[in-house]
């Protein structure tokens, strides 16, 4: 996905997928004003079509692939 990183503030666990309601990676700002909040799955999904309306795209789904310092030594 194409991405234009905002200096928004970052999304954090209270922001929730518009589509489903889990945890949002990906808040899309429209052209028309507003934007939409999609978790990462909804946002692989509908990229071809947030491509067309997206003034900008925040993606943070790289975030999926660290493992909190929290994490059991196994899970690490």
């Amino acid at each position: 996905m194409t991405t234009v990183l905002t200096p928004a503030s970052p999304l954090t666990a209270a922001d929730r997928c518009d589509r489903c309601g889990a945890q949002a990676y990906l808040r899309v700002v429209l052209t028309s004003g507003g934007d939409l909040l999609f978790c990462a799955h909804h946002g692989r999904k509908f990229e071809p079509e947030l491509k067309k309306i997206a003034a900008e795209i925040q993606d943070e789904t790289e975030r999926l692939q660290t493992t909190p310092a929290s994490a059991a030594a196994d899970e690490r």
